[in-house]
């Protein structure tokens, strides 16, 4: 029996985002305006789910970190904080001196603010008000995931994993699918109203700018672990490309452990420190996605003209590397426990957090195969690190 073909995410996207700006040539204005009803609900939905989202991710991971083999745990999480800042940091400055050069603020991408001078209106809204705001949630969060990690609860630390299990199942069988509808109705809107052209310049610009910024930090990661492991940089980065090549088919830094495990032994490292440290990264290190997302955000808020200054992105960026620790192993994951924060330290509205998904899921695998090919460099160094 043949096995039935699947269409990913990332060709899904695409396909949505080509529909969207052809439909929009030729759809009356009566169905486009159904298309946004049901974007004005989904958003609604976001807003009210992210709260629980960044809870039910944030605080049963924090709590996981506290347990297992003290010393070995703290500093392999650590470097794997520090790696994901240097990121963040290193695609901010790097968008903040490159997008000048390549991108023309636009009035038609949205004048002044976040694009809220759009014509199209829904047939009709239903607000969903959420039970807490992100800022509350990540507080709740971290007091639950530390606390839980110092007097090592078990019952409660259980039902945070169950419920975890439950967002997990809400963002892989309810809101990524949803998403192409989702991005449809968005470029659709955008079509409709002359945008589409704008967009479109931004989206092949940023995703050449986020590429060539994936390269360079797979070789400063290398050369960094090589010069503490004395290690050939070069070759080490070499011997991980099988990971980084199953990465892109799988967009999934959990399914590609096995790969990234058996290459990082073969790079030296200790099979009980890979063990454990390639598993690890695997959930706490996602110096590419966070890159991406830092990009990404730049590009939006370099055209909006929105607030963009090195403070207000400093705590963005801070903020994000812990985010990240919640991000699920599915395609998209990242970008769903970011959007949050982008919400409420760079205001981003529904329309803006659509853009930002469209965006991140466009280099979706290679944030991940950037991600699993870092998580060797890390293995190199904690491995040094513990030989000492």
């Amino acid at each position: 029996m043949k096995k039935a073909f699947k269409l990913g995410l990332l060709p899904r996207i695409l396909i949505a985002i080509v529909l969207g700006i052809v439909c929009s040539s030729f759809f009356p204005e009566s169905i486009t305006r159904i298309f946004v009803t049901i974007n004005g609900i989904f958003g609604n939905f976001l807003s009210f789910v992210i709260p629980l989202i960044i809870l039910g991710l944030v605080a049963p991971g924090i709590a996981e970190l506290g347990k297992g083999a003290g010393k070995l745990l703290g500093i392999t999480a650590l470097i794997a904080y520090l790696s994901t800042l240097i990121s963040g940091f290193f695609s901010y400055f790097t968008c903040r001196w490159s997008y000048p050069l390549v991108l023309t603020k636009d009035p038609s991408f949205g004048a002044g603010s976040a694009l809220d001078a759009l014509s199209i209106e829904p047939y009709m809204t239903i607000d969903m008000p959420p039970l807490m705001d992100v800022t509350t949630s990540l507080i709740l969060s971290f007091i639950l995931g530390l606390g839980l990690a110092v007097i090592n609860g078990s019952y409660f630390k259980n039902v945070l994993i169950e419920f975890r299990d439950l967002i997990t199942k809400l963002i892989s069988n309810a809101i990524i699918p949803f998403l192409p509808l989702y991005i449809f109705g968005i470029f659709l809107k955008m079509g409709a109203e002359g945008q589409v052209a704008s967009v479109l310049q931004v989206f092949i610009k940023v995703i050449a700018v986020i590429f060539v910024m994936h390269i360079l930090l797979l070789l400063f990661q290398f050369c960094l672990a090589g010069a503490v492991s004395k290690k050939n940089p070069i070759k080490a980065l070499i011997t991980m490309m099988p990971a980084y090549m199953t990465a892109l088919g799988t967009q999934s830094s959990a399914a590609t452990i096995p790969v990234t495990l058996e290459q990082a032994k073969k790079n030296g490292v200790n099979p009980d420190i890979a063990g454990f440290v390639i598993p690890l990264c695997a959930t706490v290190h996602l110096a590419g996605s966070i890159l991406k997302i830092v990009a990404c955000a730049y590009a939006i808020v370099w055209m909006l003209g929105l607030p963009g200054d090195l403070s207000l992105f400093a705590g963005f960026i801070c903020m994000l590397g812990i985010t990240m620790v919640a991000a699920p192993g599915v395609p998209g994951g990242a970008i769903m426990a970011a959007l949050g924060i982008l919400a409420s330290i760079l205001g981003f509205d529904e329309t803006t957090q659509g853009l930002m998904i469209a965006l991140y899921i466009a280099m979706d695998s290679f944030g991940t195969a950037c991600n699993v090919t870092g998580d060797g460099a890390i293995a190199l160094i904690v491995d040094k690190i513990y030989k000492k």
